[in-house]
């Protein structure tokens, strides 16, 4: 295989957001999604003794938030894909803005409930700076929330994002029945299973097919069908070219937690985030594909040998 293919077959991201909003959960299950680990990690639970991958310090692992910038790779679809999970705390954000330095894109976790926090838009501001493109995962779907039209204003108003859904959700909290995603023309039901929750996906291209009634209801049917068309009126269409260059953003909604909505925003993901991209130099721009070895070095770890 030759340089250039190698080098695209790169995705480097970072997952910024306010603390708790779920950045580490949706790293772990993004990685379970990818097949790295095979348990994800209980952020949160304190009956067993599971840790987030990303959190490997002892105090994250004590206070349950990351502190310091992890990198953890693994392979999806042919390609390969490094995470940076940052850490959502201002008092620990030096790290992030120089991780933020180093990738070729974002994904940008908001809590439903909560929305648009300082953290996020401090962070976000950062990306801006450098046209770096953003995805946007609203999380926590299983909960009460926000409005959906009402975040996605939040997110265009405190974030100067322009933003695209590529997935709706079908009610929320406890009417939660999925989501319809926009970018392959399907419907993902929320199953949930006492404390499991499944996935059912069913090809459905036009929101007029009568299994869509069948599926969620009546009422909800004709609510998605009023929003989604509210959607193609008010926003623009997604197009790779305009995102890559900084200028669009395409946001997914789902619950990390329960594994919901984290598969669709990956497939999409791996399909329009950017390989590695030329870096500025002092002399010149480098690019990832020269002759002679380059790297971006955004970060040294010291006395992390517990010997």
């Amino acid at each position: 295989m030759s340089l250039i293919q190698e080098i695209n077959k790169r995705r480097t991201f970072a997952i910024i957001s306010h603390p708790d909003a779920g950045k580490t959960t949706l790293t772990e299950k993004l990685l379970l999604f990818g097949g790295a680990i095979q348990i994800a990690g209980a952020v949160k639970s304190n009956k067993i003794k599971k840790h987030a991958t990303s959190d490997f310090m002892d105090i994250e692992r004590q206070r349950g938030i990351s502190v310091a910038t992890s990198v953890m790779a693994f392979e999806y679809r042919d390609l390969k894909i490094n995470i940076l999970d940052t850490p959502g705390h201002k008092d620990f954000a030096e790290d992030t803005y120089r991780t933020l330095t180093a990738v070729d894109s974002v994904i940008v976790v908001i809590d439903v409930a909560k929305g648009v926090e300082e953290q996020t838009e401090k962070l976000v501001e950062v990306c801006r700076m450098r046209n770096t493109p953003i995805i946007v995962f609203i999380n926590k779907l299983d909960r009460e929330g926000k409005d959906a039209f009402d975040l996605l204003d939040e997110v265009e108003l405190k974030l100067g994002l322009t933003v695209r859904p590529l997935s709706w959700p079908i009610g929320m909290g406890q009417t939660f029945k999925g989501v319809y995603n926009l970018y392959e023309r399907k419907l993902v039901l929320f199953r949930p299973h006492g404390k499991q929750v499944e996935e059912e996906i069913i090809e459905i291209r036009d929101l007029s097919d009568p299994r869509l009634e069948k599926e969620v209801g009546p009422g909800p049917a004709k609510e998605l069908r009023d929003e989604v068309h509210t959607i193609e009126e008010v926003y623009p269409p997604f197009e790779r070219e305009v995102y890559l260059n900084g200028e669009v953003s395409p946001v997914f909604f789902g619950s990390a937690v329960n594994n919901f909505g984290v598969k669709e925003l990956l497939d999409c993901f791996v399909e329009v985030a950017p390989p590695p991209q030329p870096r500025p130099a002092e002399e010149r721009p480098v690019k990832p594909d020269e002759d002679k070895f380059s790297g971006f070095v955004f970060k040294i770890h010291a006395n992390m040998d517990p010997k």
